[in-house]
């Protein structure tokens, strides 16, 4: 049996056994991918002040994440389809486990951010692996669009909880605590995984793992997530800085050129023909730049504008999480019924108008109650995007390239958060110089209030990248079990 027919194992209905704990696990590790994005932003201050870190460094703890997850996430596809997408599953969360601990008893910044660069590839190896199980052992259709809800509440809900539960166990139990809760958790979900997710199928084709391709690639997003991280502080003139840059530009073509040689490529360029993947790509980028940046510039708010504790800061994002989780939901039931275009664009149009409303927030005189109506709205709206756009990017793809097609969707949205960080980081610091106390508190809510409003303008962008979706012409024609190869052709 070949790896197209994974959907079929397990069971003689067509549905692998215990296919709904394997759903339980696979949102479980997507929570803990969210998680790990934003749980050590409240505990920067108390990390940086037990291990010495000077002010400006401390970012690394968070950057050294983000880089190592963008540069590794197309070699975590490619792993994910030839070697197995749980044994990848199973590998990535080990390695979350085993880092993390390491990064609890940290004596020293060199071992935190080592320790938070192993978290990222592990992430990296984690997130296709796991939409890749989603895709292959849910069909095409309204099935797998609610796996993918149940999965991306999880994950979207991650990106706000991390802040919540990092406030919460900084507050209580100090920093080191939201490296150890990683621990057990991710233990026991790998525990788990292999009891209850589908063995992976014996493969009866050769294929090649493309090193050329995959050294090449993780290499140049790995230097380009660096340089667009590191360039805020360091200075966009800075010699390393720079370096990365150029450097990125010479493995990135390389890429191209191993890749159109290749006769079994890491990334095949055909895939871009579907349009489901190139626009669910493009609004990933676009998600993460413009959504994906709001929980950053929230913490600075509430910490450095509002003076917040850990705690505090920790509980203003229970409002925003529950929103964006009921936004997933929506966008799994608006998906059935009027098909992905549509549910992407209503899911813009909210986000849009609620973010536009949370701008009004970032002012320094201005109280929690004036943010809760733009969160709730910007969330809801969020929570739709993101289950809407992982819907696209996985429709028409043949099962044996899920890994990949969703290692390419992974990437730009981690591209996107780079590059969002590294414009608005910007943008929000403009007028700051030279000030303090409350005029420098001031000044960095004006510059949010700016970034905030530039986001909108980004979610606008992507509301006019997909009306390039075909309209479906009735949600109910979807394909049948098993013809996900029908589907593949159909979207191209």
């Amino acid at each position: 049996m070949s790896s197209t027919s994974a959907p079929n194992q397990g069971s003689p209905g067509g549905a692998p056994r215990h296919l709904g704990w394997t759903l339980t696990l696979l949102a479980l590790a997507q929570l803990l991918y969210g998680l790990d994005l934003n749980i050590v932003f409240v505990a920067l201050p108390e990390i940086g002040q037990e291990l010495g870190f000077p002010g400006q460094t401390q970012q690394l703890v968070v950057s050294a994440y983000v880089v190592f997850a963008g540069g590794f996430l197309l070699f975590g596809g490619r792993a994910a389809d030839l070697l197995g997408r749980r044994r990848m599953f199973v590998l990535a969360l080990a390695m979350y486990a085993v880092s993390s601990l390491a990064g609890g008893l940290a004596p020293s910044p060199e071992v935190i951010v080592v320790a938070r660069a192993v978290q990222g590839i592990a992430g990296a190896l984690l997130l296709p692996s796991t939409l890749s199980l989603i895709n292959t052992l849910f069909e095409e259709g309204p099935k797998r669009n609610r796996a993918l809800a149940v999965w991306g509440g999880a994950g979207a809900s991650g990106l706000t909880i991390g802040a919540l539960l990092g406030g919460v166990l900084t507050e209580n139990f100090g920093w080191p605590s939201v490296f150890f809760v990683n621990v057990p958790f991710g233990a026991l979900v790998a525990l788990c995984a292999l009891f209850v997710i589908p063995r992976d199928p014996a493969r009866t084709e050769r294929r090649k793992f493309d090193f050329p391709g995959s050294l090449t690639v993780t290499g140049g997003a790995t230097l380009l997530v660096f340089a667009l991280v590191e360039g805020p502080e360091r200075g966009w003139g800075d010699g390393l800085v720079v370096g990365a840059f150029a450097l990125a530009v010479v493995l990135l073509a390389l890429f191209a050129v191993a890749e159109s040689r290749s006769s079994d490529p890491l990334m095949p360029f055909r895939l871009f023909k579907n349009r489901n993947l190139t626009v669910g790509m493009l609004v990933t980028f676009l998600y993460m730049a413009t959504f994906g940046v709001l929980p950053y510039f929230l913490t600075v708010l509430m910490q450095s504008v509002h003076g917040y504790s850990a705690l505090q800061t920790g509980l203003g994002f229970l409002i925003p999480s529950l929103a964006i989780a009921t936004g997933t939901q929506l966008g799994e039931r608006f998906a059935g019924r009027t098909g992905t275009r549509t549910t992407l664009v209503i899911g813009f149009v909210v986000g849009i108008a609620g973010t536009v409303g949370l701008a009004f927030g970032f002012d320094a005189g201005a109280s929690y109650a004036v943010l809760v109506p733009g969160l709730i709205v910007s969330g809801v709206g969020q929570g739709i995007v993101w289950t809407a756009m992982w819907i696209a990017a996985a429709t028409g793809t043949a099962p044996q390239e899920q890994g990949v097609a969703n290692g390419i969707a992974s990437t730009a949205l981690n591209i996107g958060n780079a590059i969002g960080l590294a414009i608005f980081t910007v943008i929000a610091e403009i007028g700051t110089d030279g000030k303090a106390g409350r005029a420098l508190k001031a000044a960095q809510a004006d510059g949010e209030f700016l970034v905030v409003m530039l986001t909108a303008a980004g979610m606008a962008v992507g509301l006019l990248v997909t009306l390039a979706l075909k309209r479906q012409p009735s949600p109910t024609a979807v394909p049948t079990p098993g013809s996900e190869e029908e589907g593949a052709l159909a979207a191209r």
